[in-house]
């Protein structure tokens, strides 16, 4: 459709351009209906393509999006499942001599929209992936939310309490323990002001029992060199009838020291915040909040166009214990060695090494253990 338009907008030009020629013997009003017919073609092919998108639906224009991604993985020690769950290890349910296991349930799909309106850009996400409760492979809901103008957002999303920019890169879908993950719906502001500084407010339904909204702030500064982020956190949360206090605060940051190098870090420490961490300890232990702190680091190097490795390293360290059946943790511990590898713009394969570690509470025994993990992914 835009080549048509843009071949009837040319035709059109041509011919005008053509009548210059016979200027005497044409009149001025068929001049002009020429100008309007050249004027009307042209507004009407920039309405068709006027928003970048894979199809329009009337003035809205839609992508498509997502990949499909295969997954093959081998535990060695401890069964942990499709996500690489490092609170698995040590239970003796899980205990295995080697497991293999595969799935696709990573695989993902969404839509965004772009409307122009006379409340400025409206942009619509709307995303899924497989990840259904009890194992099976159902479509499970990402994100679904509005975003209005340049500074507000409504509806699901990532948490505003998480360093999206600083997360580490892993095969496995976790990723390292000791940094905030979570999709919340949400109601958010954000702006910039100076040169590189940015914020967000946000109030956001809590991920574990509560009444009461989760109110966060986040202030950032980014350049080509480096990026550092501050964010905070505070509600509450409900358990067997006692209210706590949940609070936090997460520092990350990131730096490329040279070209196709990477180092990041996350910080986070408070308390009742283990709902929102990769562990998943408990908030709430004896009617007491629980106080955690996680960190993770992450090194990787770009090795030309088509490879890159990375190390990432997390830690989890709560005052309580939670409980996994017949141990529990107050310390989770976990190495993510990767390599990825684009043999084209929307094929990757990689291969990752994953190492896990906790502690059992009750008998200061550690439990550890191994996996091996490849996987292909085809973006769209």
């Amino acid at each position: 459709m835009k080549q048509v338009h843009k071949g009837r907008a040319a035709l059109a030009a041509a011919a005008l351009a053509g009548s210059a020629g016979l200027a005497q013997a044409d009149t001025s009003a068929e001049l002009q209906e020429l100008r309007a017919r050249v004027e009307a073609l042209e507004a009407e092919n920039q309405q068709v393509t006027g928003a970048p998108g894979d199809f329009r639906l009337g003035n809205t224009a839609v992508d498509i999006y997502g990949y499909v991604k295969a997954d093959f993985y081998y535990d060695f020690d401890f069964t942990q499942g499709d996500t690489a769950f490092v609170n698995n290890i040590g239970e003796p349910v899980n205990a295995t001599d080697g497991e293999f296991g595969a799935t696709v349930r990573q695989s993902r799909l969404g839509i965004r929209t772009t409307t122009e309106s006379d409340f400025g850009t409206l942009r619509g996400q709307l995303e899924f992936d497989l990840f259904a409760s009890g194992g099976t492979s159902e479509l499970r809901l990402r994100h679904a939310n509005v975003q209005i103008g340049d500074n507000w957002l409504v509806g699901q999303y990532w948490t505003n309490f998480m360093p999206l920019g600083e997360y580490p890169t892993s095969v496995e879908f976790n990723g390292p323990v000791g940094i905030a993950f979570a999709r919340v719906p949400q109601i958010r502001y954000s702006n910039s002001f100076g040169d590189g500084f940015d914020y967000s407010l946000s109030l956001e339904e809590n991920t574990a029992a509560s009444s009461d909204p989760v109110a966060t702030a986040a202030f950032q500064y980014s350049n080509e060199l480096f990026t550092a982020r501050i964010a905070g956190l505070a509600g509450t949360i409900e358990s067997g009838g006692t209210e706590v206090d949940q609070t936090g605060v997460t520092l990350s940051g990131s730096i490329r020291p040279w070209d196709g190098g990477l180092f990041q870090a996350t910080y986070v420490d408070g308390e009742a915040l283990g709902p929102l961490l990769i562990g998943l300890g408990d908030a709430v232990v004896g009617g007491q909040a629980n106080d955690v702190e996680g960190y993770t680091l992450e090194f990787r190097q770009d090795l030309g166009e088509k490879w890159n490795v990375g190390i990432g390293y997390g830690r989890e360290d709560y005052d309580l214990p939670t409980s996994t059946g017949t141990l529990s943790f107050t310390e989770l511990e976990t190495v993510h060695v990767n390599a990825f590898f684009n043999p084209t713009d929307n094929l990757t394969l990689s291969a990752e090494y994953i190492f896990g570690e906790r502690n059992d509470a009750i008998s200061g025994n550690t439990f550890d253990g191994d996996r091996v993990q490849f996987a292909v992914q085809l973006n769209f």
